[in-house]
């Protein structure tokens, strides 16, 4: 079965101020670049090779609401449209941003149905360990093979597949919609900046983006 990767709904404006939960980058309504059409167009099977999940993409309207933006990404793969407003109460978002994927997995789970969801941290002197890099690879295929996709909250700068860095000091939070070669590589779904809408990482990196905070799967 394949899926495709990415499709652009509607483009908001995120702020360039960074706070404990919130965002720094410009995220201004825009066309699709050649890289994120090419990224649409990229289909995979289950066969092994890996999986990635159909999202309708919205970015962030404001600094601080990356939170309530990647849960809403996330869900869209399960065909719900969510405002991201009404998430934003459920998890108790406020300009200092959200505070912990605690405050999102709960909203996951009721927006889904079902008690699936849940919660798991990275120590920040684990993230480089084996079976701490394991559990997150088995967890994002699970949940992607699962037809739902991961929220995590992140801090720091990371480098993707292309060699482009993503630096949100201040912290911010993702969605991760699909993994290529049996979770070795991960696909974003990042809030912050349709320019950067989505983007792949190696999963050790996404580790150590995650160390000292948590996802969601």
């Amino acid at each position: 079965m394949a899926t495709t990767l990415l499709r652009k709904t509607v483009l908001t404006a995120a702020g360039v101020v960074a706070t404990a939960g919130g965002i720094a980058g410009p995220a201004v309504a825009a066309q699709a670049t050649p890289a994120e059409r090419a990224a649409a167009q990229v289909t995979t099977d289950r066969k092994g090779h890996g999986e990635e999940l159909d999202v309708r993409y919205e970015a962030q309207p404001n600094f601080y609401f990356c939170g309530p933006a990647a849960a809403r990404n996330a869900l869209s793969v399960q065909g719900k449209n969510i405002d991201v407003h009404a998430m934003a109460e459920e998890m108790g978002t406020t300009e200092a941003g959200t505070n912990s994927i605690n405050d999102i997995t709960p909203v996951l789970n009721k927006e889904t149905g079902k008690d699936v969801y849940k919660s798991t941290e990275i120590p920040v002197d684990k993230a480089r360990d084996r079976d701490k890099v394991d559990k997150l690879r088995a967890d994002v295929v699970k949940t992607v093979d699962d037809g739902r996709a991961v929220v995590a909250n992140i801090a720091g700068t990371a480098t993707d597949t292309d060699g482009n860095a993503h630096s949100f000091e201040g912290g911010h939070y993702i969605s991760v919609v699909g993994y290529r070669d049996g979770g070795k590589v991960v696909t974003i779904a990042d809030s912050a900046n349709p320019n950067q809408a989505s983007y792949r990482m190696d999963v050790d990196e996404l580790a150590r983006w995650i160390a000292s905070r948590g996802y969601s799967s």
